[in-house]
């Protein structure tokens, strides 16, 4: 069998600079991801070009334009390491443990729902290490279109994506109310009756603004009083605090709700119903552990339903002791 000459003349780390840059667009933030210098990231791809003979990359001005030679490596790239993986994740499944990196990015109303099924996972493989960064729906597209994680976990999937994309969660999103607020006395509230008060909302980019939003345009109903908060978390205490009312996710009150701290309004067309889903580029092969996670995940969907389903556990009662002042 005759040895590819390309073989002598390429190297790993070429390959992982150079998907690095084609993956981000950018000299720079391939650098960044990498933590390199922009030079080091140049010559690599400089020793790249050497041994294939082609030119990769093209700055016209500031915009890096990406050469078809570029495109034919990386999907040989991406079936090369997809390959390294496997190899090392067969390894590990010899040894009994089962190693590897799990990158993940997720939408913050699915921030109550994704730290349940890590602990699962995690249980089954404690030696993949697992990082989550949290972000609101115009931040996990970005990464998405940026290939910054091995999945992204989001609802309201983009339809003009090629995207491959696994539902896991009903997504319900309803209107609430303080504990004795005047629209819980009314006959048949309606959608503008509950935009007459203050409405909290989250930052623009938030998928739960962006729904609420396109509901209340669909039936042009204005929200001229508004007060923008930067989390869920402050939304529902602006809530419980009588600043105003707002609309969130079922999951992210569900004890408040049970508490009687929160009260959901009936109003005609909600709750707002969107699946979480996991998501990753059709394009991009997913690692073998970004595998094992999305098998372990459809392998355990009824019990992660039937967790989220059940009545919320009440909060703890802890008596409260008072100690007398000393003199």
């Amino acid at each position: 069998m005759t040895t590819p000459k390309l073989l002598n003349k390429l190297t790993f780390r070429q390959l992982q600079v150079f998907q690095a840059v084609h993956d981000q667009h950018s000299y720079s933030r391939a650098a960044e991801q990498l933590g390199l210098t922009q030079p080091a990231v140049s010559a690599q791809i400089r020793q790249l070009e050497q041994a294939l003979g082609q030119p990769l990359f093209k700055y016209a001005g500031k915009t890096l334009h990406v050469l078809p030679a570029a495109d034919a490596l990386a999907a040989s790239v991406r079936a090369i390491f997809g390959q390294v993986s496997r190899l090392q994740m067969a390894l590990s499944d010899m040894s009994g443990t089962i190693r590897g990196e799990l990158n993940l990015a997720a939408v913050s109303t699915a921030q109550y729902v994704v730290p349940f099924l890590l602990a699962r996972f995690r249980a089954h493989y404690p030696n993949v290490q697992v990082r989550l960064k949290v972000c609101n729906r115009s931040q996990a597209l970005e990464r998405l279109a940026e290939r910054r994680d091995d999945l992204v976990i989001m609802a309201r999937v983009p339809e003009d994506r090629e995207l491959v994309f696994m539902p896991i969660l009903d997504n319900e999103m309803v209107p609430l109310v303080w504990p004795g607020h005047p629209l819980l006395q009314a006959a048949a509230p309606t959608l503008e009756d509950f935009a007459r008060h203050y409405v909290l909302m989250r930052e623009p980019g938030s998928g739960v603004r962006s729904a609420f939003e396109e509901l209340a345009a669909e039936q042009d109903v204005g929200l001229p009083h508004r007060i923008e908060l930067g989390t869920n978390e402050a939304v529902k205490q602006g809530v419980m605090a009588q600043l105003g009312v707002a609309v969130l996710p079922r999951l992210a009150v569900r004890l408040e709700l049970a508490a009687g701290l929160l009260e959901e309004l009936s109003l005609p067309d909600f709750p707002l119903r969107h699946s979480w889903c996991t998501v990753y580029p059709r394009e991009r092969f997913p690692t073998p552990v970004t595998e094992l996670f999305l098998r372990f995940v459809r392998e355990h969907l009824a019990e992660f339903h039937a967790h989220f389903q059940a009545p919320p556990r009440p909060l703890p009662n802890h008596d409260v002791v008072c100690l007398p002042l000393s003199s």
